[in-house]
């Protein structure tokens, strides 16, 4: 709506100019409305028309299940294949605690491999899996995974009592599929 207002003003600061040109010693007030209005509409339907898809963010999915994503990239591949149940998949991730503290990544300590993990087989958290189910790969998303999904009432401690992921955490992910193969027989 601003910038409609500001359209607005801007054509209407131009052609205001036009009122105060001399032609032929007359300036007359009824021929500057007519071309105000005769500019101003043209491009007030031009800003009313045009799209606010820039302002607006990616779009939140909530799968039955209570995680929430977002598409953060898309894949480049005209054909991105989708990984099935079984399949070999590696992904580049980095897991944060709801207040933005990393808690591991595949390129953190000096790793620079993909995670590699069979699909649907519980070799990671439940959460993870069938996040990674849900996508194609190149495809980037940013995931919010519920307690019950990730380390559920157990959290990830030490035998000390600290725990690195406190029991009934949220955990957020940023997953890259970045293959998906069919594993040997």
């Amino acid at each position: 709506m601003k910038s409609f207002a500001a359209a607005i003003a801007l054509l209407f600061c131009v052609s205001s100019t036009a009122a105060f040109s001399v032609n032929g010693g007359e300036s007359d007030r009824r021929s500057f409305l007519t071309k105000t209005v005769a500019s101003v509409i043209p491009a007030a339907a031009v800003v009313i028309a045009a799209p606010q898809s820039s302002l607006a963010g990616p779009e939140i999915i909530t799968l039955p299940s209570g995680i929430k994503y977002a598409v953060t990239k898309e894949p480049t591949d005209k054909k991105p294949v989708a990984p099935q149940k079984g399949d070999i998949v590696g992904i580049d991730y980095t897991g944060y605690l709801a207040n933005g503290q990393i808690f591991d990544a595949t390129h953190a300590g000096g790793k620079q491999n993909a995670l590699l993990f069979k699909l649907g087989t519980g070799s990671v958290i439940p959460g993870l899996d069938e996040m990674v189910s849900q996508m194609v790969v190149g495809q980037k998303v940013q995931a919010i995974i519920p307690p019950s999904l990730a380390y559920g009432d157990k959290g990830v401690c030490l035998d000390d009592g600290e725990c690195l992921i406190k029991p009934g955490s949220t955990l957020v992910y940023d997953i890259l599929l970045k293959k998906s193969s069919i594993p040997p027989p």
